[in-house]
């Protein structure tokens, strides 16, 4: 199986990471940090301007610096047949 991963940066520090993407919506984004009983789950959403996707993990803030546009054009990429299903 092969992971999804997007590369955030940590706004103290500057620093980016990769981390591995568990649930992607134009919505939010839901990723874990670390790995096995040490890993934290943090759920990203769209900033209010929508350039960007910010959660919190730990006290510290970490931005996704991908439009709500971008991203929804990734997902639609990805799998386009998400695009054309419709309610009944």
């Amino acid at each position: 199986m092969d992971n999804e991963k997007i590369t955030v940066r940590i706004t103290e520090s500057g620093q980016t990471m990769e981390l591995v993407v568990l649930n992607k919506r134009a919505e939010r984004i839901e990723v874990v940090l670390g790995e096995g009983v040490h890993s934290v789950r943090c759920t990203l959403s769209p900033t209010r301007n929508a350039l960007a996707y910010a959660g919190s993990v730990s006290g510290r803030e970490i931005v996704y610096e991908r439009s709500r546009a971008q991203v929804k054009a990734d997902i639609d990429r990805v799998n386009p047949t998400l695009r054309n299903t419709s309610r009944r």
